[in-house]
């Protein structure tokens, strides 16, 4: 008797290395730029050039600083991107009345169904990472939507078919993958540097995982990592090859 191969559950989601982000931002503005061209409608800013700015916006970084253990240890400086984890159990989709906030079947991505979203701001209670932005302007939810519209776009050249902020990262600190594939580049990416759940005691189980500093007594682990930074360290240098040529021309 044949046996089928197990059915494989796709979960696409994003693995972001602390140890090698750099808090530049660039994710920031590339999703904020490309969100606000292909999203629907724009995502809002207010009063952007006063003295209390606001704005939607689907990715975030926030910096801290971190002392490790140890006396003579140095503090390190953590740059931590935060958007949509794409939870698996998703509190969000629970608690929505309307039935706007869905997990996609095929591929995992959590996303927001605008025309039956009525901005009760349910789902932002429920989220416990704070990952839901209110747009003032179109009194919609919104939030990171993994950039469903350029990862399945075959008018896209290949490489391009991944999230912008995965694009846009001049340090390779942001990968994108399935991981509900353990063979993905992605999943080994985590097994191999311990990639973690963020608040992992709320239950949510996001998809998006997180691979923690390093401490600096441990750098040669990155000759474990090679085979896996060697395309992104390639990516990287086409992107500042292309900046350098760009800024040449200014």
């Amino acid at each position: 008797m044949t046996t089928l191969p197990e059915k494989t559950e796709k979960k696409l989601g994003l693995v972001i290395d602390l140890d090698t982000c750099v808090g530049c931002h660039a994710c920031v503005i590339s999703c904020k730029g490309w969100n606000t061209e292909n999203y629907g409608a724009p995502l809002s800013d207010q009063n952007a050039y006063g003295a209390n700015p606001s704005g939607t916006f689907l990715n975030r970084v926030h910096s801290f600083e971190v002392q490790p253990t140890g006396d003579e240890a140095a503090a390190q400086l953590v740059h931590f991107p935060k958007s949509c984890l794409h939870c698996e159990d998703a509190p969000c989709v629970t608690v929505c009345p309307t039935g706007a906030s869905y997990k996609r079947v095929e591929d995992g991505i959590v996303l927001v169904n605008e025309q039956d979203c009525i901005g009760c701001g349910l789902c932002a209670w429920a989220c416990p990472y704070g990952a839901r932005e209110l747009d003032k302007a179109e009194g919609v939810m919104k939030k990171c939507t993994l950039c469903v519209d350029r990862i399945y776009n075959e008018n896209l050249e290949e490489i391009d078919r991944i999230p912008t902020c995965v694009r846009t990262c001049p340090a390779g600190a942001r990968h994108f993958g399935d991981l509900g594939d353990e063979n993905s580049d992605v999943s080994k990416l985590v097994a191999a540097r311990g990639g973690m759940d963020l608040m992992p005691e709320q239950g949510t189980k996001p998809v998006n995982k997180y691979l923690p500093p390093r401490p600096k007594d441990e750098l040669q682990e990155l000759d474990v990592l090679a085979p896996f930074l060697e395309p992104i360290a390639q990516e990287a240098k086409g992107f500042l090859g292309w900046l350098d040529r760009t800024l040449e021309k200014l």
